[in-house]
């Protein structure tokens, strides 16, 4: 048995009865963000490493080992949700597999060296800070969803350095901030390749959005079929479910 610290409860992944996860309703609870990015990044990558930057309790780590055996490594800033990743991977045995560091990820291309993975993925903060109002009134949620400790040019230039050259970075965030990662992709030497925009349902606007790049490819952008979540009964689509189950 795991040990949960107050609030904490155990739950399965949604898309894997076989994995369990340490959430909180106060600290940290995954959305479908994070399963859209673990099912769009992954790949049959059969040898290399992965690095999951932001990784707050370790939800991408643990779902994209259902689709590798290669290491992964999760990066969280929050010691609250580090313990919990780590928690997570040892009550999944899956230790041997991912590793967990508990830190910034401005200091990363220090501590591994520039060109190290194959692949880097993030959920990233979605916004910017520009007053205390906006701030959540709960610490772990403010600095989960807004650029305190991170900007987003900081997210990807921080990628840049971590991904080999050819290797690949794959992102979800709001479109609402489409131009500016493109812009700063391209900046950083992550040419942008694949872009999905996912949508609550036929007739919503987009309110997710996935993007992959590869470090110093070369321009060749794809725009992926929409993805709606929802049908009209409040059902998941056909899509959405071949997706996640």
């Amino acid at each position: 048995m795991v040990d949960l610290i107050g609030d904490e409860r155990l739950d399965h992944l949604f898309t894997d009865q076989s994995i369990q996860i340490i959430q909180s309703p106060t600290v940290f609870s995954y959305s479908i963000d994070a399963v859209l990015l673990a099912r769009f990044a992954s790949m049959p990558l059969r040898r290399g490493k992965i690095i999951d930057l932001c990784t707050g309790n370790g939800v991408i780590p643990l779902l994209m080992s259902k689709f590798t055996e290669v290491p992964i490594t999760g990066i969280e800033i929050q010691k609250r949700l580090y313990d919990m990743a780590c928690r997570s991977i040892l009550h999944n045995k899956k230790q041997d597999q991912i590793n967990m560091i508990h830190g910034d990820i401005k200091d990363m291309p220090a501590y591994f060296g520039n060109n190290k993975f194959d692949l880097v993925t993030v959920n990233p903060p979605y916004f910017k800070t520009t007053s205390e109002k906006q701030l959540n009134k709960n610490d772990h949620l403010t600095i989960a969803r807004h650029e305190v400790y991170v900007s987003l040019e900081q997210v990807i230039d921080v990628s840049s350095q971590l991904v080999k050259p050819g290797g690949k970075f794959a992102m979800v965030h709001r479109p609402g901030r489409l131009v500016d990662i493109v812009n700063l992709m391209r900046q950083y030497k992550l040419e942008p390749k694949r872009i999905q925009f996912v949508y609550p349902k036929s007739g919503k606007e987009a309110n997710i959005l996935l993007v992959e790049g590869i470090r110093d490819g070369k321009p060749d952008l794809k725009l992926l079929p929409p993805l709606y979540v929802y049908d009209e009964e409040g059902n998941y689509t056909k899509g959405m479910q071949e997706l996640v189950y």
